[in-house]
């Protein structure tokens, strides 16, 4: 069997409705690039029939592979397996609800055939509500800063990537995992193309407010120390101004005979150091649990099973 021309890495969450028009728009952009492509499927246990879909496009034709696995790990961890299972040469890695238009496809391909080893998609118009639009804005704004790198809000998951990226790739290990972040710290020649973000086929995100919040948090932690580096600072100036006030005090008392008063604010000064002593002790404990984490060494993902072992077992 040849090595495929061109992957696509598709991680799929609650698609039912939206996989079999994915895979027509897939195979009638991607055939006249190469017949020798395949669309790698991975299922993270939506809970919907998005498997059923799946099995029945890979017995129709060869080229789709499907993974399933034993539980919900999350998107970044679907595109992990995709990338360790696809085999071609070029490999594209995209969202199933079709706000990634697959007939962008060709022109990411083409830029990359310039001599680029990765090529993003920049979204000039995204079609999503004004609520997500500002929070992803915001959420980029703060990643950038907090973790010391340049970062376009406008690029999401939709890109192509060269053959040594993804091997590349497959190299990290840490539980954390933000696939757009890994990709740039690689530091391969990397263009732009700008793509039209298309509608949502059909359902909703799957991303709440509290998951959000939560790749937010996971993702700074991940990629920088900022944080406690800013508590550490935080400490010092809170320290230097209370010093400072207390020499002040001392000052009125000593030279103008003013007692010294104020049980009250003693009293909230107290409650303040103590709450900001917790939250920091709170920032640290974050950082090492997360570290506690990567020092199990666990898998990043568990495969119940793919379409290749039912294919086997029906022969």
């Amino acid at each position: 069997m040849n090595r495929p021309h061109i992957s696509i890495v598709v991680p799929v969450y609650k698609a039912e409705e939206c996989l079999e028009e994915l895979y027509r728009r897939l195979r009638a952009v991607l055939e006249p690039i190469s017949p020798d492509f395949e669309i790698v499927l991975v299922e993270d246990c939506g809970g919907d029939g998005s498997w059923q879909v799946i099995e029945r496009l890979a017995v129709q034709d060869a080229r789709v592979k499907g993974i399933q696995f034993s539980r919900n790990f999350g998107q970044y961890y679907g595109i992990t397996a995709g990338l360790d299972y696809c085999l071609g040469d070029w490999v594209v890695v995209m969202d199933c609800d079709l706000q990634d238009r697959p007939e962008e496809i060709p022109h990411l391909y083409n830029k990359a055939l310039e001599g680029y080893d990765v090529v993003l998609a920049r979204r000039g118009q995204r079609q999503d509500r004004w609520h997500k639009r500002i929070t992803s804005w915001l959420f980029y704004k703060i990643f950038a800063w907090l973790a010391d790198i340049e970062y376009d809000g406008e690029v999401g998951t939709f890109r192509l990537l060269s053959r040594k990226v993804v091997l590349n790739y497959r190299r990290f290990g840490e539980q954390l995992r933000y696939f757009s972040a890994l990709v740039q710290w690689l530091g391969f020649p990397t263009a732009y193309v700008d793509v039209e973000h298309g509608e949502r086929f059909a359902g909703k995100s799957a991303y709440s407010w509290s998951r959000l919040f939560k790749l937010a948090t996971d993702t700074i932690i991940a990629f920088s120390d900022k944080p406690l580096r800013l508590a550490v600072r935080f400490g010092f100036a809170l320290s230097s101004l209370s010093f400072i006030y207390g020499v002040y005090i001392l000052y009125r008392a000593v030279i103008y005979g003013f007692p010294i008063v104020g049980w009250s604010s003693l009293f909230v000064s107290l409650y303040f150091i103590g709450g900001v002593i917790i939250a920091l002790l709170g920032v640290l404990g974050i950082y090492l649990g997360k570290t506690f984490d990567e020092a199990k060494k666990r898998p990043l993902y568990v495969v119940s099973r793919t379409t290749t072992e039912a294919m086997d077992t029906q022969s």
